[in-house]
């Protein structure tokens, strides 16, 4: 396990920006509706996670292509501010930053529309070579490469893991250390690599479930450990499990058990589900570390 809190976790993927819209209704085609409020947030699974990280304090590095909307949308400096390093971010000119559009109506019905913009264009970034990498969602070949020149392999198949393919994926969890999933990802990640659950969990040292409000389940040297959430009044659950691997990550690179990480993990996407927007409410390591003792008084952090 690594334990030097100076070593920097890069974080590739995706960087985008979410527009949340309110309707009264979402209407059928052909039918217009006005929009009662639109906001807009920025997002993106891998800048959610590298913003996360970088706010706990540790060092962190994004890797991700952008379009020329990235400075002038003030996203870029953002993240600057927060101390992410951007030294592996490409702009690929004619491009705009991919975008996500959610639209909710009266009843909470939603429909999302995703533009790709420059993340469809991610298998054109040469991947580079670095020690402690964290993948999240992302094209499977891009993923395949970069896990292969990582000494330490964090990996989010996300919602992309529906466009994955058998070879890439194998290659990935080959060199995969620590597994994130949802209880339906791992459904079709199981289904995709010909590999039972228990062959996944066998295969990789560390393997996290979450579940939504059951919490998460951390599967490791044939223990299984059950972390509750934290609980809190959720005014929106998007951006939580970004929130959560970060916190897991932070903890772990620090050098605290698995069992404390997953903790550090669900107590810092509970900062993050209280407001709107994946990056608007993130925690520092001691605003975390005074809900974390609260919550579970037994393990104290440093």
């Amino acid at each position: 396990m690594y334990s030097d809190n100076k070593r920097k976790i890069y974080v590739s993927g995706h960087t985008s920006i979410d527009y949340l819209l309110t309707v009264d209704k979402i209407v059928s085609e052909n039918r217009s509706s006005p929009i009662s409020s639109l906001k807009t947030y920025p997002g993106g699974g891998a800048a959610n996670v590298a913003a996360a990280i970088a706010t706990l304090g540790s060092s962190v590095g994004l890797i991700s292509p952008v379009g020329t909307d990235f400075e002038s949308s003030g996203y870029k400096n953002n993240l600057e501010k927060m101390g992410v390093d951007l030294s592996y971010v490409t702009e690929l000119e004619g491009e705009q930053l991919s975008k996500a559009f959610v639209i909710t109506d009266s009843e909470n019905n939603q429909s999302t529309y995703f533009y790709w913009g420059a993340a469809g264009r991610l298998d054109e970034i040469t991947p580079p070579k670095v020690d402690i990498l964290h993948i999240a969602t992302a094209e499977c070949n891009f993923n395949a490469k970069i896990a292969e020149l990582a000494g330490f392999v964090s990996f989010d198949p996300g919602q992309d893991l529906i466009t994955y393919t058998k070879e890439p994926l194998l290659k990935i969890l080959k060199h995969t250390n620590i597994l994130f999933a949802n209880k339906h990802e791992i459904e079709l990640l199981s289904k995709i690599s010909d590999l039972t659950f228990e062959e996944i969990i066998e295969m990789i040292e560390i393997v996290v479930i979450t579940k939504d409000k059951e919490g998460s389940v951390l599967y490791m040297n044939s223990e299984e450990i059950v972390t509750p959430i934290v609980e809190v009044e959720t005014v929106d659950p998007t951006g939580a499990g970004d929130s959560y691997k970060a916190g897991f990550l932070v903890a772990y690179f620090l050098g605290y058990s698995p069992e404390i990480c997953s903790r550090v993990g669900a107590t810092t996407s509970s900062f993050v589900v209280e407001k709107v927007g994946c990056q608007t409410n993130l925690p520092d390591w001691e605003t975390m570390k005074k809900r974390y003792n609260e919550n579970f008084p037994n393990t104290d952090l440093k």
